[in-house]
């Protein structure tokens, strides 16, 4: 096994244990990951529309819907109407949805800190900057990508 290939497999492992730990947390909370970050992305932008949220959440409308809608039966969010687009609707929290999701939020930085402290201060720095170099580059590679899904070279951009 080559050296990339074992830090891909060592980054899909953290992610995939990273993913689990935040599944079990937000589950004590009755939300899935998802529709936790989509409350938190309303959050971070009172009056996001659905599409902005497909867009931050990387996944597709007809999945946003099913999140929304979920949202708003728990009474965590409402829709309402845009002010000048009739067709779309602006997300925003409900009193009940803010305090969940600042109460979850301060448990998943508290669970965070408990998880990572095993990394130290000067390793931390390092790997902060290396990950931040390769999420740069992932991004990028999904804007243009090198390979067409069936694995052949694209030279298309």
């Amino acid at each position: 096994m080559s050296d990339r290939e074992a830090l891909y497999n060592l980054l899909k492992t953290t992610f995939i244990l990273l993913d689990d730990g935040d599944r079990r947390l937000f589950g004590q909370f009755d939300l899935s990951p998802t529709r936790y970050y989509a409350l938190l992305h309303i959050s971070e932008k009172p009056g996001l529309s659905s599409s902005e949220l497909s867009d931050r959440l990387l996944c597709d409308k007809s999945n946003v819907t099913r999140i929304v809608k979920g949202l708003e039966n728990t009474g965590y969010i409402i829709r309402k109407p845009h002010e000048s687009d009739g067709r779309t609707l602006r997300l925003y929290h409900t009193e009940k949805g803010k305090t969940v999701c600042n109460q979850i939020s301060e448990a998943h930085q508290a669970y965070n800190e408990l998880r990572l402290n095993c990394i130290n201060e000067i390793s931390q720095g390092s790997l902060l900057e290396n990950l931040t170099i390769l999420n740069d580059s992932l991004n990028e590679e999904l804007l243009h990508p090198l390979f067409k899904m069936n694995g052949q070279n694209s030279n298309q951009s």
